[in-house]
C-alpha cells in the first residue's frame, strides 16, 4: 500500500497543471516512476517477466494513458463548476426576486393601512364642517366657502384665510393633511415595488433561461468527455494487466484490480474524506475562483443515492424543488448561518423540520445544472444568498477537515 501511495504521489505531481515539467518529459518522468515502483511491487508469481525494456514501455504507455485519464477527469470538474456557475445567477436573481415580493407586499399593506386612515380622517372633515355650520351664525358667507370645497385638501386651503375655525378644528385639518401626504407617499413607495418587481421576475426569468441553455450545451459536451474518460480507462486497464503479465503476475486481471482498489483508497484519504462530512465521498472543487468563475461551495462526488447527513443541529428552510439545484435543502443552524445541500436526488426532510446533527436528510443526485453527480454545499451567511463564504471554516469548526483537499 505504501508502494501504491507513493506511485499516486509521483503520478499526481509530475502530471499536476502547476508543474513545471512539459508534457513529454512528464510522461517520461511518470513512465520511470510507474516502472520502478510497479516493480517494487510484490506480485503472485506466473510467467517468467518479460524483458527490462519490454516493461519500461508498458510502464509508458501505462502513464500516457494515466495523464489522458487525469485530464479528462478535470475537463469534466470544469464542466461541472461553470455549470455551476451559470446556475448561480438565477439563483441570486430567485432570491433578489422572493425579496422583492416581499417588499411589494410591504408597501400594498401600508398603502391599505394609509388608505383606511384616509378614509377616517375623511369623515372626520366631514363631521367638522357640520359642526361649522351648526355655529356659523351670521358668518354663513364664509361657511358656505367652506362647505362647497371640493376636497379636505382645498377645504384646508379656504379655512386658512378665514377665522371660521378654532385652534382645535385647525389641528384636527392639519392630521388629515398629514395623512393625506403619508398615503401619497405610501401609493408611490408601492408603485416603485410593483415597478421594481416586474424587473426582478424579467432578471430571473432570463437568468434562469441562460442557465437551462448553458446546461443543455454543457450536458453534451460533458456526456461526449465522460465517454471518452470511460474509453481511457478501459484502455488503461488493459495496459496495466499486461504490465503486470510482463512483470511475471500470474492473474494481472485481479492484480490490476487489487491495485486499483488500493488507490481509489488512497485517493479518498487524500482528497478529503472524512466521517465528519455532509456525504462520503472525494473533494473535487473548493470554494474560490476555479476557471475564471466563482465557485460559491464545496463540491464533493459521489454515487448517487449516497446519504448526505446535516453537521449540525438546525432548522430545515426550505426543501424541494430549486432553480439551479433541481432539488436542495437549506437549514439554519443555531448561529444563524445557512447550509446549503444541492442537486440532491431525493430529500427526506421538510420546512420547519427540526434536524440533529448526524441526521440523513437527503441521497447525492445529478440534477439541475449538474454534469455529474455530487453534493454541492454552500454557507450563507446574514440570509440566503446575502453572503456566501467558504464553508472551510464552518466545517473546521465542527471539526470537519475534508483531509486537507480544501
Amino acid at each position: 500500500m505504501a508502494t501504491l501511495h507513493r506511485l499516486h504521489t509521483v503520478v499526481r505531481c509530475a502530471t499536476s497543471p502547476r508543474s513545471p515539467l512539459r508534457a513529454p518529459r512528464r510522461a517520461a518522468v511518470v513512465a520511470a516512476a510507474v516502472a520502478g515502483l510497479l516493480a517494487a511491487t510484490p506480485v503472485v508469481a506466473g510467467a517468467a517477466p518479460a524483458p527490462a525494456e519490454e516493461q519500461a514501455a508498458l510502464a509508458e504507455q501505462v502513464a500516457e494513458i494515466e495523464e489522458q485519464v487525469r485530464a479528462a477527469e478535470e475537463q469534466l470538474q470544469r464542466m461541472t463548476v461553470e455549470a455551476e456557475a451559470a446556475a448561480d445567477a438565477a439563483l441570486v436573481a430567485r432570491a433578489q426576486l422572493a425579496a422583492g415580493q416581499a417588499e411589494a407586499e410591504r408597501t400594498a399593506a401600508e398603502l391599505a393601512v394609509a388608505q383606511a386612515d384616509v378614509a377616517a380622517a375623511e369623515e372626520d372633515i366631514a363631521d367638522l364642517g357640520r359642526e361649522a355650520y351648526m355655529g356659523a351664525e351670521d358668518r354663513y358667507g364664509d361657511l358656505q366657502m367652506l362647505l362647497d370645497a371640493h376636497s379636505p385638501t382645498e377645504l384646508l386651503q379656504q379655512a386658512a384665510t378665514m377665522e371660521v375655525i378654532g385652534d382645535h378644528r385647525a389641528a384636527r385639518l392639519q392630521e388629515f393633511l398629514t395623512v393625506a401626504a403619508r398615503l401619497e407617499q405610501a401609493d408611490r413607495a408601492a408603485q416603485a415595488a410593483v415597478a421594481a418587481l416586474d424587473e426582478l421576475a424579467r432578471t430571473a426569468a432570463e437568468a434562469e433561461q441562460a442557465a437551462n441553455a448553458h446546461l443543455a450545451r454543457a450536458q453534451a459536451d460533458y456526456d461526449a468527455r465522460a465517454a471518452e474518460k470511460a474509453r481511457l480507462e478501459e484502455e488503461l486497464r488493459a495496459a496495466g494487466e499486461r504490465l503486470l503479465a510482463a512483470q511475471g503476475a500470474a492473474d494481472a486481471a485481479a492484480a490490476w484490480g487489487a491495485q486499483q482498489a488500493q488507490r481509489q483508497q488512497t485517493l479518498a484519504v487524500t482528497s478529503g474524506a472524512s466521517s465528519g462530512m455532509p456525504t462520503a465521498g472525494r473533494v473535487t472543487s473548493c470554494y474560490g475562483p476555479r476557471w475564471g468563475t466563482m465557485h460559491q461551495g464545496v463540491d464533493i462526488a459521489a454515487p448517487i443515492g449516497t446519504p448526505i447527513h446535516v453537521p449540525e443541529d438546525g432548522v430545515v428552510l426550505q426543501a424541494g424543488a430549486a432553480s439551479g439545484f433541481g432539488q436542495a435543502v437549506y437549514v439554519q443552524h443555531g448561529d444563524g448561518q445557512i447550509t446549503l445541500y444541492g442537486h440532491v436526488d431525493q430529500y427526506f426532510v421538510s420546512a420547519g423540520q427540526v434536524v440533529s446533527a448526524g441526521e440523513h436528510i437527503a441521497d447525492v443526485g445529478n440534477k439541475g445544472q449538474s454534469t455529474g453527480p455530487h453534493l454541492h454545499f454552500e454557507v450563507h451567511r446574514g440570509g440566503l444568498y446575502a453572503s456566501r463564504v467558504d464553508p472551510m471554516p464552518w466545517l473546521q469548526a465542527r471539526g470537519i477537515t475534508l483531509g486537507g483537499a480544501c
